[in-house]
């Protein structure tokens, strides 16, 4: 495949594209959603699995070269080995990824990485047992901890790609939460990254510790959502549906559009629009 370059109108290169694949979750943690949910999408206003290929073949053609799948909680969508299979068959993605709260991962390992999933960041922000349980309203930490184990036992974390552990901080952070993590990292052979809390609606976001986002100057990426709606920024509302404006259109939006800088999204949730 011949290479190409996406650039937006600040002159940054645009070659990451993370896919919500889905805003349903088998977790309700405190800082993304409420206790009681969220309205679920529609299923027949969400994109199929057909269109996200098809979108991602042609953004691929033109210059991204790295795809993420999240959610809400990806796993939880109905055949997503399938999806993965599929993304995985396009020539010219360099790094095939997937951000899960490893509720699941523990029966789905092996078959995402025979599916040809390269990498996996897997969400987890404490080790205590009971804080886990409280941040998560009633998740088990131990489905995590077998789930990261069977990854690494399925391929995942090999070579120069380890594990990735997302510790997103909150207010109530304690430091012993911070550094068992570190230890249990170290002892695994995996990488923490610190997400510190981002508040959309008020526009609040600082540089993640150990990874690239929240670097506006250096941002790469485009988003596109459940609902086939490309986003530029997460921190903006603007997005150019895919369906009515076609792939060609809306990615053109997206560069010329990509602000310098996020302010604030007052139209979306991290449920909705992935983190």
């Amino acid at each position: 495949m011949p290479h190409t370059t996406l650039t937006d109108s600040f002159g940054r290169t645009i070659d990451y594209l993370r896919i919500s694949v889905t805003d349903r979750c088998n977790l309700r943690c405190i800082y993304c959603m409420p206790e009681e949910g969220v309205p679920f999408i529609p299923h027949d206003q969400m994109l199929s699995f057909e269109d996200m290929v098809s979108f991602t073949r042609y953004a691929v053609s033109i210059g991204i070269r790295k795809v993420r799948l999240t959610g809400g909680e990806p796993l939880v969508r109905k055949g997503i080995t399938s999806l993965v299979r599929s993304l995985a068959a396009i020539e010219g993605i360099k790094d095939l990824c997937m951000t899960t709260n490893g509720i699941l991962l523990e029966e789905m390992a092996k078959e995402l990485k025979e599916a040809g999933l390269h990498r996996l960041n897997v969400s987890l922000d404490t080790l205590n047992p009971h804080t886990y349980k409280e941040l998560t309203r009633g998740g088990d930490l131990n489905h995590v901890l077998r789930g990261i184990r069977a990854a690494k036992e399925a391929g995942f974390g090999s070579g120069q790609d380890p594990i990735k552990i997302n510790c997103v901080l909150m207010s109530y952070t304690t430091e012993e939460d911070v550094e068992a993590l570190r230890t249990f990292a170290q002892e695994e052979g995996l990488e923490l990254r610190l997400i510190h809390h981002m508040d959309l609606q008020n526009g609040t976001f600082t540089k993640v510790e150990g990874g690239d986002g929240g670097d506006c100057a250096r941002c790469n990426r485009l988003r596109l959502t459940s609902t086939g709606i490309l986003k530029p920024c997460l921190f903006s509302n603007l997005g150019y549906d895919i369906r009515k404006l076609g792939y060609e259109k809306a990615l053109e939006a997206a560069l010329q559009n990509k602000p310098q800088a996020g302010t604030s999204n007052t139209c979306d949730t991290f449920s909705y629009i992935g983190g």
